[in-house]
């Protein structure tokens, strides 16, 4: 089978990757660089706390080929299992914890309910008069997307896919509604711009609706954009510190080095919506002062002697229930797109399912069904809670 995936980012290159394991000939088409979509603004995080089965299938999938990346890749990606800590502050989020806790161990995650003295021993800065109720995963953590994005190009590589950057996909060829090939434009288009194919992917994170009317569907994948803010705190935060998220705000902090954090969130009423070729690439003062005041809320670290250091904004592809469209849409047009932000950490599974569905007729690995693009016109869907 030869297959054309439609983006250069963690999804592509991992779906790519999967294909090519399994025998097909594949062709990744990058319109600028590898990752210069959302991966290589990601924070990295890997989180099995979720608070939708899909998405905790997704991540339990995806944690084995973290944990053993280096093994199979030869990339270190600096993972860091260091854990998530979640923080409810009133009695109803408490409740909505403790549910997702119940959910998440059936599924075989390793989740743990903490109280507020427990939260405090896991992360010492957190303010214990504050909290509630806490989760806790000792396995998740965060990883470098950089780097892992440049294990799966050289495993890619390595298999005889062939990735061609500064190459865009102009147009999707289609007979009786079936893929037969791409038109394409840029410095790896071939003289006539025609390549055949029996198959395509859209992997093309916050371009995924374009890619998608190409071949004539509409899909409700919209780029968000999204701001990360580096600081050195009052009280350095100790590298083993968990990534915590606050669960009222989605306000969330994680250790860097040296005492230094990340630290994030989004707080606007109403999306801010982005054109994915042209958007500011800096972080808003204003919203960062926000952003250091929601976190001294439930957080010692983060007093009016804490320091910018940097930050960058970057696009989430987000849909209306912050769960992914994977699918075949249409006979050999498979699309993994509109993660709402989760794409990096469910990248390895999300791989294996589109190989799958375009080379079994299904999937296996974890049950997308769930996640076709349907939901929106039957109105049956999902609603991620745990968004940050």
């Amino acid at each position: 089978m030869q297959v054309v995936v439609v983006g250069g980012g963690i999804v592509g290159l991992s779906s790519a990757y999967a294909l090519a394991e399994r025998g097909a000939e594949v062709v990744v088409c990058e319109k600028g660089s590898l990752g210069d979509g959302s991966t290589s603004r990601a924070l990295g995080g890997i989180r099995t706390q979720f608070s939708t089965p899909v998405n905790v299938e997704l991540s339990l999938a995806s944690l084995p080929v973290w944990e053993s990346f280096e093994a199979e890749f030869g990339v270190d990606i600096a993972l860091r299992q260091t854990g998530y800590l979640f923080l409810a502050r009133e009695a109803e989020s408490a409740a909505q914890l403790r549910e997702q806790v119940a959910m998440q161990r059936d599924h075989g995650a390793e989740t743990q309910l903490l109280d507020a003295v427990g939260a405090n021993a896991v992360c010492e800065g957190v303010k214990p008069e504050v909290v509630t109720a806490a989760t806790y995963n000792p396995r998740d953590g965060f990883a470098d997307p950089y780097l892992a994005l440049q294990g799966y190009a050289a495993g890619c590589r390595d298999l005889g896919v062939d990735i061609r950057t500064k190459t865009a996909v102009t147009d999707i060829r289609l007979q009786d509604d079936s893929v037969t090939g791409v038109e394409l434009s840029g410095d790896g288009a071939p003289s006539n711009s025609l390549l055949e194919a029996d198959a395509v992917v859209n992997a093309a994170g916050p371009w995924a609706s374009q890619i998608a009317e190409l071949a004539g569907l509409d899909i409700p994948v919209d780029p968000h954009r999204r701001q990360a803010l580096v600081v050195d705190p009052e009280r350095p935060v100790p590298e083993s510190d968990p990534l915590t998220i606050d669960f009222e705000t989605g306000s969330h902090f994680r250790p860097e080095r040296e005492g230094a954090a990340v630290v994030g969130g989004y707080f606007a009423t109403d999306p801010e919506q982005a054109n994915p070729d042209r958007y500011a690439e800096s972080y808003d003062v204003e919203w960062a002062m926000e952003c250091l005041e929601r976190a001294s809320v439930y957080c010692e670290y983060f007093g009016p002697e804490t320091q910018l250091k940097r930050g960058w904004a970057g696009l989430y592809a987000v849909t209306p229930d912050h769960h992914p469209i994977i699918e075949e849409s249409l006979p050999g047009f498979v699309q993994a797109v509109g993660f709402s932000g989760h794409g990096f950490q469910h990248s390895p599974a999300t791989g294996q399912v589109v190989a799958e569905l375009l080379l079994d007729g299904e999937a296996s690995t974890v049950d997308v069904s769930d996640l076709s693009s349907e939901r929106f016109e039957s109105g049956a869907l999902l609603h991620e809670r745990n968004v940050a």
